[in-house]
């Protein structure tokens, strides 16, 4: 059973960090591309940073560069999402996608808000 599971979430003031994490289970993890998307109240959902499966390449919204790293640990099948210098912006749901060759996986997702 394919399970991946995002948690780390919160409620952070501006300019504050946050590390998100997503667990994964019932796959080859280690040979999935790993993504983080989010998605705002009337938004689209965005591609914020992705990880190839050997961590050499990685890729970041243009929104983001700077302030958010992208790792993956295969050992622990774990991705994570360290998330610096916050922004009101940066408010949103964030899920974590696994894309494969021929499926892919998404979560549930886990609430961002940053506010004072």
């Amino acid at each position: 059973q394919v399970q991946v599971v995002e948690s780390g979430g919160g409620l952070v003031q501006p300019g504050g960090s946050l590390r998100l994490s997503c667990a994964a289970s019932g796959f080859t993890f280690s040979n999935y591309w790993m993504s983080w998307y989010r998605q705002a109240p009337g938004k689209e959902r965005e591609l914020v940073a992705r990880i190839s499966p050997s961590s050499g390449l990685t890729n970041y919204a243009d929104s983001v560069k700077g302030r958010f790293t992208i790792s993956r640990d295969n050992a622990k099948n774990t991705v994570f999402l360290q998330m610096n210098s916050l922004k009101y912006e940066d408010t949103a749901m964030y899920y974590c996608k696994a894309l494969g060759a021929i499926s892919d996986y998404w979560g549930q997702g886990t609430q961002v808000t940053v506010s004072s």
